[in-house]
This record gives C-alpha cells, sequence and structure tokens, in this order.
C-alpha cells in the first residue's frame, strides 16, 4: 500500500504542476494556478500520515517505509527548485516571459552553481534521514530497523556525491574557450 501511495504522490505531484501552470498561464488564473500548487505539500503530509500510522498498527518496518521517507525529503530539497524551473519553461512558452536562465557552463559561476545543486541535495537527504531516524525511535529497539538504517546510510552517499561534484567544480574548474563564448560560424554569402 504504502508504494502505491508513493506513485500515487509522484503522479499527483505532476498532475498539481501541470494543472497549476496550466491554470497560471494558459487560462490566465493565477490566484487558482497558485492555489493548485501550494496543495503539493498535502501530498507529503498524507505520505507522512499514512506511513506514521501504517508503523503505528504494528507493521514492521522495511524498505517502503524507507522509500516513503525518502520521497518526502527528496520532495522538500528538490520540489521548490522543479516547480521554479517548470514555471519559468511555462511563463516563456505561454506568457511571454523571459527565456529560461540556464546554468552557467565555466569557472567560479559553475562551481556556485554545483554548490546550490548540492545543498538542495543534501537538505533532500538530511530530511529523509531525519525522518528515518524518526522511524527509528517510533519504533522502538524491539522493532527491526535495519532497512532503515540502510536508508540512511543510502543518503550519506547521496550526499557525499553531490560534495563530491562540487568539489570538483571548484577545484578543477571548466575554463571558458579563449575565443570567448562559443559561436555558431558566421556564413559566407
Amino acid at each position: 500500500m504504502i508504494v502505491t501511495l508513493i506513485i500515487a504522490c509522484e503522479v499527483a505531484f505532476w498532475v498539481l504542476l501541470a494543472a497549476g501552470l496550466a491554470f497560471r498561464y494558459v487560462f490566465r488564473m493565477p490566484r487558482l494556478g497558485l492555489a493548485l500548487l501550494l496543495c503539493e505539500p498535502l501530498l507529503e503530509i498524507v505520505l507522512f500520515a499514512v506511513t506514521a500510522t501504517d508503523l503505528k498498527n504494528g507493521a514492521e518496518p522495511d524498505w517502503r517505509h524507507g522509500l516513503a521517507a525518502v520521497y518526502i525529503g527528496f520532495t522538500v530539497g528538490l520540489g521548490h527548485s522543479t516547480i521554479k524551473w517548470a514555471d519559468a519553461r511555462v511563463a516563456h512558452r505561454f506568457a511571454g516571459g523571459p527565456p529560461p536562465v540556464r546554468p552557467p557552463k565555466y569557472g567560479t559561476a559553475r562551481a556556485v552553481h554545483e554548490w546550490k545543486v548540492a545543498g538542495r541535495w543534501t537538505l533532500a537527504a538530511l530530511v529523509a534521514a531525519a525522518l528515518l531516524q524518526a522511524a527509528v525511535l517510533y519504533v522502538g529497539a524491539d522493532g527491526r530497523t535495519g532497512s532503515l538504517r540502510a536508508w540512511q546510510q543510502r543518503m550519506l552517499f547521496v550526499v557525499g556525491l553531490n560534495v563530491v561534484i562540487a568539489a570538483s567544480y571548484t577545484l578543477f574548474p571548466k575554463r571558458e574557450p579563449k575565443g570567448g563564448p562559443e559561436r555558431e560560424p558566421a556564413k559566407m554569402d
């Protein structure tokens, strides 16, 4: 049941996002669009409540409960940036907004961008790890919490991987080509 709910939450996330942006830009109903976008956190609250109730009712903690915590953590850490990413593209396409800003390609600006991305992933992993720890404490010493602990280790791996990626852009920055930004060659008439 938990896995089905996680899948339903993921589908509902994208449906609410698409509907919110459609009402905001296509149908020119920004308040309704905003209301739909603000419903996104309700999905995580429902998933959290169902998972906690399942554990309270005596379910043995397993990978499904861990996956629910990870899903909630990743939605908290990455959901806002995903919505902003989609909003910029829909605003450009349907409302005459400016073109979406692309991440920088070179130097310090790229390193700063990568550290921001690593920060979002780290937040996601830390929220997931905290929820997993809360589940371990909730279940108590009597329950088998090995699968929840395994998810916590995976979250540490996610943090480490993102820090390594960001650090690589800091220590070995990609340099801009000598001729300036890459351009298409001029056409000869």
